[in-house]
């Protein structure tokens, strides 16, 4: 009874419909009044607890208004433009998005005195050394990069208690949503199809059930600071292909390796963008699935979810 909460404290989940807001907003639910906002006219999620908003982060006074009705404890921002080569044709968009609705965050949060949390992106970096912490100088190579940086520097130079979480290749299950990586692969290779998967692009893939407690475990010890959150293995995305094919038993004789090169990709990617964890571990206590573990969570969502469907 010690720990019986008399009143639970407000979270704002901003990007609830993306794959990451879904599992915040699933994982927030327990212990705390959560609020959804986003941009579709409908929330993907349905919780009887779940308050939902449709809102735009680019309009300042709809923010603002938003804010001082729910009078939130913390605001999680996962919301993102996040289609790299788009970024580079629809920079206005991409830099409203990223940037413009991070600022109009921020000053909403320093009015009511919002603790904020925002999730950030290894493409703040080049990835040509890898095994980047905390304290390693950002270079982005792509605009995606540079407006996500910009996220972060509008964030600590506005004095508001934020912590700001870099991760990537996230994957997982969600409702409504577009393949991610994963779920890609999955699709390709259970119909028969073969694919071509760039061997020279590193990182550690992240659940985002994983991803969404270690959110959860920086609200509970308000953490601030910039913070490394990924999977605890890091591979290439052709070794990531060749292990969805042993854990989902699919022909992994389908994947065929190319470099980043042969992709002709309008934005350039970061090559090793890998992470030192060691700061999550040690503040936070906390150490995500390794890509095994990981792929056999998804697998047991995946599989309850056609036993619920049929």
């Amino acid at each position: 009874m010690g720990n019986l909460k008399l009143f639970k404290q407000k979270v704002l989940v901003i990007g609830a419909n993306g794959l990451l807001g879904q599992k915040i907003v699933e994982t927030f639910l327990d212990d705390f009044e959560v609020h959804g906002i986003g941009r579709k006219n409908k929330p993907s999620l349905e919780f009887d607890k779940f308050n939902y908003t449709v809102c735009d982060i680019t309009n300042r006074e709809q923010i603002l208004e938003l804010v001082r009705t729910f009078e939130p404890h913390f605001i999680v921002n996962s919301a993102a433009y996040t289609n790299v080569d788009g970024c580079e044709d629809e920079k206005e968009d991409c830099w409203k998005i990223n940037v413009v609705g991070v600022e109009n965050l921020a000053k909403a949060a320093k009015r009511f005195g919002i603790h904020v949390v925002h999730i950030s992106t290894d493409y703040v970096f080049d990835g040509v050394e890898g095994n980047y912490d905390e304290e390693s100088r950002p270079k982005p190579l792509g605009y995606y990069g540079r407006t996500k940086l910009a996220a972060e520097n509008a964030l600590i130079s506005s004095g508001i208690d934020c912590a700001i979480v870099r991760t990537m290749v996230l994957f997982g299950m969600g409702i409504d949503l577009n393949h991610n990586f994963v779920t890609w692969i999955i699709e390709k290779l259970t119909n028969g199809e073969s694919i071509n998967i760039v061997d020279d692009q590193f990182g550690h893939p992240t659940l985002v059930d994983d991803l969404a407690k270690a959110i959860l475990k920086i609200v509970d010890l308000k953490k601030t600071g910039i913070y490394n959150i990924a999977g605890s293995e890091c591979m290439s995305r052709f070794e990531l292909a060749q292990k969805i094919a042993e854990v989902f038993d699919l022909n992994s004789a389908l994947i065929h390796s190319i470099k980043t090169k042969d992709l002709n990709q309008k934005a350039p990617r970061p090559l090793n963008s890998s992470f030192d964890l060691n700061k999550t571990l040690k503040e936070l206590g906390f150490q995500l699935s390794d890509v095994e573990k990981g792929l056999q969570t998804l697998r047991q969502q995946l599989d309850n979810s056609k036993l619920l469907a049929s």
